[in-house]
């Protein structure tokens, strides 16, 4: 008897969904920014976009390129219409969005076995050689280095002399959530563009729109834990994020009254995915509420209740101390119940 075949298996495009976004929220200041210097006729050929994580610098960044080679600053502006709008219909944001256009290309890192997320230098080298082509369909060419700050240092060393001596019609963007890991030559030799956090009410609208069946009041309270960035919404909405918040907000309620009852039963929940991924939102969770109780006491606003157990200074020097563990517990492999515990037993208010 014949064998069946084998199921072809095909490698999800993480890359696509933001491809084929047509919206934009919140950045339309940025977008004019980018559309008056392509209509300039004198366009910078290096972006770099800054920008806590997830926010839309890669959406931003496709909406400029799909814009650009569709012709934009060649047509005259709509009446009415968003800066650097182009219709989902229109050919080149179909190909975009199939990533079978032939003048656009993005990098973004990938993993080895056993190794980091990183920008590699074979993928940077293959990107200059077809930035110096001639564009195939249009008038440019345009690539999208996204997370620049992953570029192993000779993928950067790579880039940098393309910054130096770019080729004529095209343009290179970078997107970026720690610029200052970038070379200074490399920051030097972009025009940069700094995207900030959405409103609450811009991302819960974008959380409608991708997530229609949340209902209305988790979209509201992801749009506030996420603080301003659609993407980490999205991140928390799939690892349980709210639940997590949750067991946040729980231990620092109980801070004032000193109650450590049910400090095991949490740090079990916390650390009893595998991957590792409940321990780092909690982490992650966690050193937002204090640094938001603390940004919002020296501007004057009423802190909470838990907050009074120790000074401003020390509560700073907690955050660190909180991140460090959280370095340590994932990059050691460290035990990460014993992990929430030691840093539940820092929060505890020193005794006076």
């Amino acid at each position: 008897m014949a064998r069946a075949p084998k199921p072809v298996e095909f490698e999800e495009d993480e890359d696509l969904p933001v491809r084929a976004n047509p919206d934009l929220l919140g950045h339309l200041n940025a977008a004019a920014a980018l559309e008056a210097a392509a209509r300039s006729g004198r366009l910078p050929h290096a972006w770099l976009v800054c920008g806590p994580p997830g926010i839309g610098k890669a959406t931003l960044a496709y909406r400029f390129g799909r814009w650009l080679l569709a012709g934009g600053p060649d047509q005259p502006p709509a009446p009415g219409a968003a800066p650097l709008a182009l219709d989902p219909a229109h050919p080149v944001f179909r190909r975009i969005a199939a990533g079978s256009h032939a003048d656009l290309r993005a990098l973004r890192p990938e993993a080895a076995t056993g190794v980091t997320k990183a920008i590699r230098v074979d993928d940077v080298r293959a990107a200059i050689r077809f930035l110096a082509m001639t564009p195939a369909e249009g008038a440019w060419r345009f690539v999208l280095v996204d997370r620049a700050e992953t570029m192993r240092p000779e993928a950067a060393n790579a880039l940098l002399k393309t910054l130096e001596e770019p080729p004529p019609r095209a343009v290179l963007m970078l997107t970026t959530a720690a610029p200052d890991r970038l070379l200074p030559t490399i920051r030097s030799r972009c025009r940069r563009l700094d995207l900030g956090p959405l409103t609450p009410a811009d991302t819960a609208t974008l959380l409608q729109r991708l997530r229609p069946d949340l209902p209305k009041a988790e979209r509201e309270r992801l749009a506030q834990v996420a603080e301003g960035s659609p993407g980490r919404a999205l991140e928390l909405l799939e690892g349980e994020g709210l639940a997590i918040q949750a067991l946040v907000d729980r231990v620092l309620a109980a801070l004032p009254e000193g109650n450590r009852r049910d400090w095991h039963a949490i740090a079990e929940a916390v650390a009893q995915k595998r991957d590792g991924s409940g321990f780092t939102t909690f982490m992650a969770l966690l050193r937002r509420e204090i640094s938001a109780a603390v940004r919002g006491a020296a501007q004057a606003r009423t802190p909470p209740p838990w907050l009074a157990g120790r000074s401003l200074a020390e509560w700073s020097t907690l955050w660190d101390s909180l991140g460090r563990l959280a370095a340590e517990t994932d990059g050691l492999s460290l035990d990460r119940k014993g992990a929430v515990l030691t840093a539940l037993g820092w929060l505890s208010p020193p005794r006076r």
